[in-house]
């Protein structure tokens, strides 16, 4: 079967934006990803190995998220890229949040959603 297996919610301290400043001081970033994968054997068996894995997908996203860049489309577009090569998943939707941007007033977060089929 098809499913759906999502990580919502991970939280990182990185140092991604287009000002020096945010590249030098950081700031929190939250990540979502969505990804469609082949699960029937991993149903059949319960055996972790026969599915993705959540830690390794959480420890890959947490790896491309340390390398600094100028823009969340980068840093969203290294992750799929990043995913797709470890993983046997067939799709991937991934949301990148930078909380507190500097755009001159509160605003909680902006964010970059890219999709991979």
């Amino acid at each position: 079967m098809r499913s759906t297996i999502t990580i919502q919610g991970m939280e990182f301290y990185a140092y991604h934006g287009c000002f020096e400043e945010e590249r030098k001081i950081g700031t929190r970033f939250l990540v979502d990803v969505s990804m469609q994968a082949d699960t029937t054997e991993a149903e059949q068996t319960d055996d972790l190995s026969k599915t993705v894995n959540y830690q390794s997908v959480y420890a890959t996203i947490q790896r491309e998220m340390a390398v600094s860049s100028r823009l969340l489309e980068h840093v969203a577009h290294r992750i799929i890229q990043a995913i797709s090569a470890e993983f046997p998943v067939q799709q991937i939707k991934i949301e990148v949040k930078k909380l507190n941007p500097p755009l001159g007033g509160k605003i909680d977060y902006v964010s970059v959603i890219l999709s991979q089929e």
